[in-house]
């Protein structure tokens, strides 16, 4: 255990009220969860100011208050640290509280719009097919060696991530591959973590209704590989214009990886099919279970970070042949009759047209691509026509549909996307997500392929303030079932 003063040495102290020697218990940001002993934190938060709930940490038993100004009324048997910024703070005394787990791990963070989940999993599983134990932190699951826990944020609060980081190290991981969201890096999740290295997949757009422009949002990415220590790797996606930007300032040393040009790891498509691609990465050949360009440029980014880490170059080939797709991320359900549905995450204009230009490139002469997609609530409005537009554009058949609609009205959802489409364009519109998937497997003939895209691997569907059970591989599969298919 630390006491209050050891904490503090951790951060930037502006002024300090009140006894300093106690222990600490625990240390919380919810003044709810607040018990004797523990360090609270008052974070200005976009929804509401812990300092708001100042009062109830401290009669909750609260040891010490870290905050960016002191409350009128003071408890003599409290310890208030007053500082610049609570989140930078809550962030660097997290890390000192557990003894500064990420110093004790190689930890890789991986950023951008797409790929990061499939990057930091496929990371995860091959380096424990090579004999390591390791730690996984991604938006579909945390994983402390082998034991898996429910994840609630792409990258938790730092107080979490520091916990689970010091989990990994007793559990005797070697490594952890952490997706780092732009969220996470702006609101300081990641400060004080150390990282072996960074990983840049690309840069579309996204998140603009936190970021408000895709120049902030670059630069909250950027600022990641601006933070990586000199004895870092940073590696980048080449054919991503975004990928020179985000290490025009870092001290990492920088390597690239590409498909197209010339990088310290290359790699080239040599035939793809739905079940897999037969890949060339740095002249030598090796068969992958994912198929598809975006999962080609994935590989090859998870090639390259693991020789960064100093792993053998034919022992990585090898565990990457026996890799399989990430949960929700161009999962196969077939039907009995050769109709195939893929369920993806693609939520993003780039992650769904990517997707369906890949099954565009494999479908065969004569069969329907048929696509049900639809655009979450109280997200990014801006690329809702722009969906809607790829989708028209690639699908034989288009079906929009509800997402995650939370407090927004889902038919306006759709007003919104269809708005810009040419009125001789034709497509469906099914509000019930449920009801969309039926109808795409009744309209399919045998053989044909259907794409359910923009929710993957969540088992829910968010209608207001309501987590409502939802999975659309079970739908596809009951879809299936009433059409006499499976």
């Amino acid at each position: 255990m630390k006491t209050i003063d050891e904490l503090s040495r951790a951060t930037c102290v502006l002024r300090r009220v009140g006894p300093a020697d106690a222990a600490v218990g625990r240390l919380v940001y919810d003044s709810r969860q607040v018990g004797a002993g523990d360090c609270f934190f008052a974070v200005v938060g976009t929804l509401s100011d812990g300092h708001a709930y100042i009062p109830q940490a401290v009669a909750a038993g609260a040891a010490a208050v870290v905050c960016e100004r002191l409350p009128e009324q003071l408890s003599e048997a409290v310890c208030y640290l007053v500082v610049a910024d609570t989140s930078a703070a809550m962030a660097d005394m997290a890390a000192a509280f557990y003894d500064h787990p990420s110093r004790e791990l190689r930890l890789v963070g991986v950023t951008g719009t797409n790929g990061k989940t499939t990057v930091a999993t496929l990371l995860y599983d091959l380096v424990r097919a090579l004999g390591y134990e390791a730690g996984l932190i991604s938006t579909v699951v945390y994983r402390i060696g082998g034991r898996a826990v429910e994840a609630t944020h792409t990258t938790p609060d730092a107080i979490r991530l520091n916990a689970m980081m010091r989990e990994m190290v007793d559990a005797g991981c070697a490594y952890c591959f952490m997706e780092c969201s732009s969220h996470a890096i702006v609101q300081l999740r990641t400060r004080g973590l150390h990282f072996a290295g960074g990983l840049f997949t690309n840069l579309t757009h996204d998140h603009l209704d936190y970021h408000k422009t895709f120049a902030e949002y670059l630069r909250a990415k950027k600022r990641f590989f601006d933070d990586l220590p000199r004895d870092a790797f940073a590696l980048v996606n080449a054919d991503d214009r975004n990928g020179r930007v985000m290490v025009q300032n870092t001290a990492a040393a920088v390597s690239a990886y590409s498909l197209r040009s010339a990088a310290d790891f290359r790699c080239r498509i040599v035939e793809t099919h739905l079940e897999g691609m037969l890949l060339r990465i740095d002249g030598r050949e090796v068969w992958t279970h994912l198929p598809g360009r975006f999962n080609a440029a994935n590989l090859a980014a998870v090639y390259g970070a693991a020789r960064l880490l100093g792993l053998d170059a034919d022992e990585t080939l090898q565990a990457l042949s026996a890799l399989r797709s990430v949960d929700g991320r161009f999962q196969i359900v077939r039907a009995a009759d050769g109709t195939t549905a893929v369920v993806d995450y693609a939520h993003t204009p780039d992650a769904l047209e990517n997707v369906l230009r890949t099954i565009g490139e494999l479908r065969r002469p004569g069969q329907q691509l048929l696509a049900v997609c639809g655009c979450g609530g109280d997200r990014d409005r801006t690329k809702r026509p722009e969906m809607a537009a790829i989708a028209v554009k690639y699908a034989s058949t288009a079906i929009f549909t509800s997402d995650n609609p939370r407090h927004e009205d889902p038919a306006a959802i759709l007003d919104e996307m269809t708005a810009s489409l040419d009125p001789s364009v034709r497509y469906l519109r099914i509000v019930d997500r449920a009801e969309a998937i039926r109808t795409a497997a009744m309209l399919a003939r045998a053989g044909d392929i259907l794409l359910v895209a923009g929710k993957g691997h969540e088992t829910y569907q968010i209608v207001g303030d309501e987590r409502r059970h939802f999975d659309d591989r079970e739908e596809l599969r009951r879809a299936f079932d009433a059409t006499h298919r499976s």
